[in-house]
């Protein structure tokens, strides 16, 4: 049966260098919260983390707005990926500015598996950095998202 993808292996070769230089403009990140209640999801956001950060870095994780406020509260992280819909019904509208109330001022990254341009808009403007869909958790779409929340001439891609 012959395949129905398009890509070889030749592609993957070239997403890999791409995901390698775009490594190495990101800044030298040591603390990472992960807010998500699906332990898979979670995981798979932590392993993809691990390939393109290494394993030096530290990534918790919380799986309540109760509990990413806490560890906010208890020791701030550099970014945050935050998952768009939290049981029973916390949504990332809902659960960001709990995060900014309690002092965090860095980055957030919201997974979403409903990424509209309405959507989006409305999370941009509750206070995310960055927005990308649930399907593109891969190393490239993280290293590309990150580069535009770390941009090259920002000050904290300069302490790299």
């Amino acid at each position: 049966m012959p395949s129905t993808s398009k890509r070889s292996g030749g592609d993957f070769l070239i997403q890999k260098s791409e995901v390698t230089k775009l490594r190495k403009q990101l800044p030298q990140l040591h603390d990472i919260l992960v807010v998500d209640d699906e332990t898979f999801d979670a995981d798979r956001l932590q392993a993809t983390l691990r390939v393109l950060l290494g394993y030096d870095i530290e990534l918790r994780r919380a799986a309540t707005v109760a509990t990413a406020v806490d560890s906010v509260l208890s020791r701030m992280p550099e970014l945050v990926f935050l998952d768009d819909c939290l049981k029973p019904s916390d949504t990332a509208t809902d659960t960001i500015p709990f995060l900014r109330r309690a002092g965090f001022n860095g980055p957030i990254v919201v997974i979403s598996g409903q990424v509209t341009r309405k959507r989006r808009k409305i999370l941009m403007e509750t206070g995310a950095t960055e927005v990308i869909h649930k399907d593109e958790v891969d190393s490239v779409r993280l290293a590309e998202a990150m580069v535009r929340v770390y941009p090259p001439e920002s000050p904290a891609a300069a302490k790299a």
